[in-house]
């Protein structure tokens, strides 16, 4: 190479296909030893039957009077609360597992791209705990009380464990995933597949799948939907703000120089 050349950061870091291997073995390794010692930890304190009653809590407190969850298989009792403390195990190591994933693509990134994946990957980690966090506080409890507000009074409502938490399983996935839209538009538009201009000639489009995404995955009821569809246009407009900063600061050096302005 000519000493005129710029020098390719990530010149002299190449290595063979096994070391590669190995020490993605030692991250998956550090990986499962984190999330064992959250599940150990969660099943000393709180303990496995005390995260079953917190999650079912939003549930229970809007159950008539006297009335509980049930368990219609013989192995519930013990085998749900286990699952749920699995659940919760993973999302307390989160951090740990998306550390060991960056720590393992980092040395093949460039600076600028350093400065994009990390930012994300932080910024995913909380968004989906928010989204989960939302889905507990705010919406199974609304769904709850509507629900036993518009039951015939004929009815008792015990539901059984495993549907139970199968249930708000699929409802934490679907608010933890919808509320990573602003990094989603972030990302499309960082490798080029919209721009700003695109994004916002699009806004009624996304609107009006929204609802429609609101209304296929959560339960049919409105407070679910409405609950579901309003963040996710309120997101997609800060992924347009988040966008537009964000994208500045993470190019490369070349690309900054020959572009000049960033695409709006």
């Amino acid at each position: 190479m000519s000493s005129g050349e710029p020098r390719d950061e990530l010149e002299g870091t190449e290595q063979p296909f096994v070391s590669h291997l190995i020490e993605l073995r030692d991250r998956l390794v550090r990986a499962l030893i984190a999330l064992a010692i959250a599940f150990a930890a969660l099943c000393v304190w709180p303990g496995p039957s005390g995260l079953y009653d917190l999650l079912a809590a939003p549930m229970v407190a809007h159950l008539p009077k006297g009335a509980t969850l049930i368990a219609t298989n013989v192995i519930s009792p013990i085998l749900v609360p286990l699952k749920i403390t699995l659940m919760a195990a993973f999302l307390l190591a989160l951090p740990a597992v998306l550390y060991q994933v960056w720590a393992f693509v980092a040395p093949g990134l460039y600076s600028h791209e350093k400065r994009l994946v990390l930012p994300l990957v932080i910024s995913s980690t909380i968004l989906f705990l928010i989204g989960v966090a939302f889905c507990y506080f705010l919406v199974i409890p609304g769904m709850s009380k509507f629900i036993q507000a518009v039951a015939p009074t004929s009815i008792t409502a015990a539901p059984d464990i495993e549907q139970y938490f199968g249930f708000v399983l699929t409802l934490f996935m679907v608010f933890g995933i919808a509320f990573e839209v602003p990094v989603a538009v972030v990302v499309l538009v960082r490798i080029g597949v919209v721009n700003i201009t695109q994004l916002r000639a699009v806004r009624g489009y996304f609107i009006v799948g929204a609802f429609i995404v609101a209304a296929v995955v959560t339960p049919p009821d409105v407070i679910s939907q409405l609950a579901l569809a309003v963040p996710m246009c309120l997101l997609y407009e800060i992924g347009i703000l988040a966008a537009q900063a964000f994208v500045k600061h993470t190019r490369a050096p070349d690309a900054s120089a020959s572009d000049g302005a960033e695409p709006r």
